[in-house]
């Protein structure tokens, strides 16, 4: 499971300390000049070392096409890319390759696969995101023409300088806004708009919750209050609030799709943490190296990259469904 989407697809391969990670995107329209800048631009934002809260991982991050563009023009054929990494240092987790560090993938990747590449967490770190700023920013740019915008925002996060300090790590919340969704897209019962944003936003590391509208929120109200009351606004039919936040019956019913994303603490602390081997002996570990402190600052470029990718896929999936 490489690949998410149905017909605006994207396959992505490469760990943090490999040779180099990138992806294939299948599903995309032919007759699309790409903008390079703007996704160079969008690369940036999810970028290390640049950032207080972020990793010092210092990487260029420069995209090799391989296939799918004649002269920066899509050609409707896959679109295969990838990007050489430069930066990484595995001595920082030799002493950790044997340990399982608490609350990271190591243990479940063995038990899984009875191996694991324990040099900067392997295909688990979050330097395997950028292909997904890639596609989004492309998808972006599908969006673009059809006047659909994406922005998200750190809405709430803990004092990542006080953690710093501490050798601890914070965790927050990214709000996500969807304007210009057309009324109908997403499938009933299975494949519902929510749901499919749902499962986008778990595939990236650190999330932990994920609500649209009020959300949680909603449990702790009456019908009466929940309720989104249709109206006839100039002509066109609305609703006087957005409690369910875009979405009624996992359909889009035309209101901007807001929805929230939970990002925990990364495991990587630099305090003292007690765990065990593979032998299953007790260890004390604190861990060095270079680590974000808080997910956040580099994840909302990957919420509304996401957020893209699923537009684009629900609105390719709603016009084959009407042909």
């Amino acid at each position: 499971m490489n690949t998410i989407g149905h017909l605006f697809r994207l396959t992505t391969f490469g760990e943090s300390h490999g040779m180099a990670i990138g992806g294939v995107i299948d599903g995309c329209p032919s007759q699309l000049k790409l903008d390079f800048g703007f996704i160079d631009s969008e690369l940036h934002r999810r970028k290390t070392a640049q950032f207080s809260e972020s990793s010092q991982r210092k990487e260029s991050d420069q995209i090799e096409w391989l296939s799918g563009l004649l002269d920066g023009v899509t050609l409707g054929t896959p679109i295969a890319f990838m990007v050489c990494n430069e930066d990484g240092k595995s001595e920082d987790y030799e002493a950790l390759k044997d340990v399982y560090r608490p609350s990271h993938a190591d243990f479940t990747y063995e038990q899984k696969y009875g191996i694991r590449d324990w040099r900067g967490g392997g295909r688990a770190s979050a330097r395997t995101t950028l292909p997904i700023v890639v596609a989004g920013a492309i998808a972006k740019q599908i969006l673009k023409e059809k006047n659909i915008q994406i922005a998200a925002e750190v809405v709430s996060m803990g004092d990542a300088e006080q953690a710093r300090k501490k050798g601890d790590t914070v965790g927050g919340i990214v709000e996500c806004r969807i304007v210009g969704v057309p009324v109908g897209l997403g499938e009933p019962v299975f494949g519902k708009f929510s749901a499919e944003l749902a499962h986008a936003m778990f595939s990236i590391p650190a999330v932990k919750g994920f609500e649209v509208g009020d959300g949680f929120a909603l449990a702790q109200m009456k019908g009466s209050e929940a309720n989104d009351t249709f109206i006839n606004k100039d002509g066109r039919i609305t609703t006087l609030t957005n409690h369910s936040g875009g979405i009624q019956g996992g359909i889009t019913n035309g209101n901007d799709i807001v929805f929230r994303v939970a990002f925990k603490p990364i495991p990587s602390i630099a305090q003292p943490q007690q765990t065990v081997n593979r032998e299953g002996e007790t260890f004390q570990i604190a861990i060095g190296g270079r680590h974000d402190v808080c997910a956040l600052p580099r994840a909302v470029v990957l919420v509304e990259a996401f957020a893209a990718m699923v537009t684009v896929d629900m609105g390719m999936l709603q016009k084959a469904g009407s042909v």
